[in-house]
Formats: structure tokens, sequence, C-alpha cells
């Protein structure tokens, strides 16, 4: 299957497609920061306090306050120079014109993004900001906003999380090249022609600027900081570098700084790049190592009590872990092992029987899931679509959350989804093709099948589309020997489908 319309491939289509993604806000959240806004009662700073916990009203106050056609030469630092410069009035209607969700329907990709800038903003309020006092306001905001950039990707491809924990995190690929092969840039090129776009704080692009193009001075504090037990040692080293030394004080890096924790956390507390992020703010702070990290611990449970949901991960449940304990768990290589041969050919039996064994549509579409799930798919989605081929309807789900059996599609916002309804046909995503075809499917699909190996397959009756299998291995290849059980458990379940519309007949 080809498609003409393809994911963005350039740094310049990518920043027009997300700068006009408009993020939405927890319906619960949109109304306590409007009444906050109202009441004449409330400061500035009270008002900020309470739209901390909304990162997305957030972004957008300070987007609408550094707009070039503002007049101010300089970007808002904070979110209460932001206020101060957009009036209460018109940031009351800045966020009554946000789109709102049910607090239960917040996509959970960007709200899992999100938690884990509210715990980097934490990590930096804690660890920087007393020492820096004059500075906490721009040290919490441009934390807190520093990932924003990468918030309306997340939301318009919220598979991407996933696909990037697993990869980068959980498989050690290098990220520059996992972000070349899905989006055609790096996510830090990005980030920053964004935050600069958005007109951000600018701390957060320097923190960019740092990741992007100045690598150098970075890897060099690094070499320094490893030496966290000689920390003597470690201040001559930086008294015969002054540059390295002026840099490394900035009180800018601490946005940087509080971020690579909250990242690095987010997949294990003991694996190498936690604890490079650790040294280096131990040599930032001149703290011993041990004592950065109790530090550190404290901030993430202050962190959770705050911001924890029970739908989301938040690292502060890993301390409770033994220490070497993972999250992330690398899929199996293949799952032909799980497959069961028996059953699968009990099922395919039943489907194949000359006379139909089923009395209605819901035992024909259990036993098409067995038989997938029996030939090695542990994770299978049926969705019947209706006669005008305007809705899919989620009919039998296995592997997934309880969410999948009420999931229901409109075809007409996919162009793969109308395709694979036109006539029968199967899309087989890789790593190859993902980027063309990702963007062309619902989100709520990729939300449940976070994979870059995924099959789509739809099954006619009459020379009629009448259902759509999805199907994967947990995120993992399917081989060509599984591609072709799955073909023949297909042609098993279309069997019995031609089979059950000529009952009675």
């Amino acid at each position: 299957m080809n498609s003409p319309k393809t994911a963005p491939q350039t740094l310049e289509a990518w920043l027009k497609q997300l700068d006009g993604v408009r993020l939405p806000v927890a319906a619960s959240q949109q109304e306590l920061v409007r009444r906050n806004l109202v009441d004449s009662r409330r400061s500035l700073r009270d008002i900020s306090d309470v739209v901390q916990n909304s990162p997305a009203i957030a972004l957008t106050l300070m987007r609408a306050a550094n707009r070039s056609s503002s007049g101010f030469s300089e970007p808002a630092e904070s979110l209460e120079m932001a206020l101060n410069r957009l009036g209460l009035k018109r940031a009351e209607a800045i966020v009554m014109q946000m789109p709102a969700l049910a607090d239960d329907d917040m996509p959970p990709a960007l709200a899992q993004l999100q938690l884990i800038s509210l715990h980097a903003a934490q990590q930096a309020s804690g660890l920087f900001a007393a020492r820096l006092a004059r500075l906490w306001q721009e040290i919490h905001w441009s934390s807190l906003l520093f990932l924003a950039p990468l918030w309306p990707l997340v939301y318009a491809r919220p598979e991407l999380l996933g696909i990037w924990e697993q990869r980068v995190l959980a498989k050690g690929e290098p990220a520059a090249r996992v972000e070349r092969e899905l989006l055609g840039v790096s996510l830090i090129q990005l980030g920053l022609a964004l935050a600069q776009h958005w007109r951000l704080p600018e701390w957060i692009a320097q923190g960019y600027c740092l990741l992007a193009e100045d690598r150098r001075l970075l890897v060099k504090a690094l070499h320094i900081a490893h030496d966290n037990e000689h920390p003597l040692h470690q201040q001559q080293m930086l008294d015969d570098d002054p540059h390295l030394r002026r840099w490394l004080t900035h009180p800018g890096n601490s946005i940087l700084l509080a971020n690579g924790l909250a990242v690095s956390a987010h997949h294990n507390w003991s694996c190498p790049h936690t604890l490079r992020w650790q040294r280096l703010t131990g040599l930032y702070l001149q703290v011993p190592l041990g004592e950065v990290q109790q530090l550190i611990h404290q901030q993430a449970a202050q962190s959770a009590r705050q911001h924890a949901a029970p739908s989301l991960w938040h690292p502060a449940i890993a301390l409770l872990w033994p220490w070497d304990a993972c999250r992330l768990r690398l899929p199996p290589a293949t799952v032909e092992a799980k497959a069961e041969p028996n059953e699968w050919k009990e099922q395919c039996s039943r489907l194949l029987a000359p006379t139909t064994p089923f009395a209605n549509v819901i035992q024909l579409t259990d036993c098409a899931r067995t038989a997938l799930v029996a030939s090695g798919m542990p994770r299978v989605l049926l969705l019947l679509a209706d006669r005008n081929h305007t809705r899919l309807i989620a009919q039998q789900a296995a592997g997934l959350p309880d969410g999948a059996a009420q999931l229901r599609l409109d075809p007409t916002h996919s162009q793969v989804l109308r395709k694979l309804l036109a006539q029968p046909g199967q899309l087989r995503m890789t790593p190859a093709n993902i980027a063309q075809f990702s963007p062309l499917l619902p989100g709520q699909l990729k939300t449940l099948f976070p994979s870059e190996h995924l099959l789509l397959r739809s099954l006619a009756s009459n020379e009629r589309v009448v259902m759509l299998l999805v199907a994967d291995q947990n995120g993992a290849p399917i081989s060509d020997q599984q591609l072709q059980v799955f073909g023949k458990t297909v042609q098993c379940i279309e069997r019995g489908l031609a089979t059950f519309a000529r009952r009675g007949g």
C-alpha cells in the first residue's frame, strides 16, 4: 500500500505542522484556572501557582505573551511576567479557547510527557532555586517548559513516545539515528527551532543549543564530574579551564540538568545516563554524589505526591524497587515460541467447517481472535465496519488495555483506513515505512499499538469489506515465517465469514 502523503521529513515542514497544533487541557484544570483569573483577590503569584499544574495552559499563555507582535524585545521569563503583559482578561479568553477534554480522555502519551516536565520542574525548584533565590521563577518555568516543543509532536503522533522509549532507553540505540529514522530530523534540532520560534525563555534555547551545537563543553564537564570521589582534584581541573568553569556555573544550566535527571530517571535510577546527570549535578552544586542522589530522590517523591496519576508512570515508584531494577523491558526477539499450534489448528478447523458452528458474529470473532493469538500474535484488535463504512467498532481484543473494547474509529479521518475499507488489503508497518504511514492512522489506534512492527488487514464478505484486523507481537519484529502463519489464519477467518454469511441459505 502506497500513499502520496507522508510525514514531514524536514525541519521546516515539522515546524509548520507542530506550530499549528492546539494542545488540549483537562476541563477541570481549565475551569480552575478560569476561576482564579477572574478572582480579584488572587495575585499573579497565586494564579501562577495554580497554572503550574497544567503545563499546556502555561505554555499557551507564555507563547501568547512572547509573540513578536507583543512589542517586547525580550521574552517573558516567567508566567507572572507573561500574565502581566497579557492582562487577566485576555489571559482568560486565551485559556477558554483551548480545547478541553474530560480528565479521563486526556491523551496518555501527552500526559506522560507533561508529567516528566512536572518532575523536572520539581527537581529544578528543589535542587537549584533555593541556591539561586533571585532566579527561582526563571528556573522553575524554564524547567517546566524545556520539553514543551515536543508536546505537540507527542500529541499528534502518540506512538512515538513508546517507540523512542523502547529503542533509545531500553535497547540503547543512538537517539539521533532513531529520531532521523522516525522523523527525518533530530529531536534536539526540532526542539531548538520551536523554542526559538515560540520565543520561549532564553535558557530553554540555550539548553538545546548546547546539546545540538556545543557538546564539547558538556563532555569536558562530564569527564571532570566522573571523578566525584576527589572534589579537590575536580576543583583544580576547573581552575585550569576558566572558560569551562564560567560555563558550568551559569544558572541556565540548571534547566538542562533538571530535565536530564527527569528523563533518565523515567527509565532507570541506576543506568549510566542517570548516573552521568547525577554526577554533573553534583559538580554543578559542589556536593558529593551520595548527597546529590538523596536530594534527587527526595524531589522525586515530592513530585509524585503532587502530580502522580494511576494511569501514568512516575519514577518515584521505582525507588521502592531493587536498585538495578528497570521499568522498560526489551520485547522478545520473536514470539513464535509462544504460539500454540494445537489451539491454532482447532480454531482454524472451526472456521473452515463446511457448516458454520457460530450462532452469531460475537462467537465467530471470538474464534478469530483466539486463532490469531494462538498463531503467535499476543496483541490483537478486531473491528467491524458498519454498512456505509463510516464507523469501525471494536468487537474483540487481546493483550490490550481494557479501553480497547470500547474503541470507535471514524475512517474518514484516516487515509490508510479508507483505503483498507475500499477493498481487502494488508499493510505491514516496519521501521522503514512507519514515518510514511503512521501519521495517516488514528491516534487512538497508535496509542494501543506503540509499535514499529504492525499488521493491518481488511477482510471482505460478499465482495464488501466487513472487518479490520490489527495485530503485532508486542512490538517485536515480525518474521517472514510469522507473516505466513498470519496470512493462513486470515484465510481461515475469511472462509469462516463466507460460510457464516451463507447460513440458512
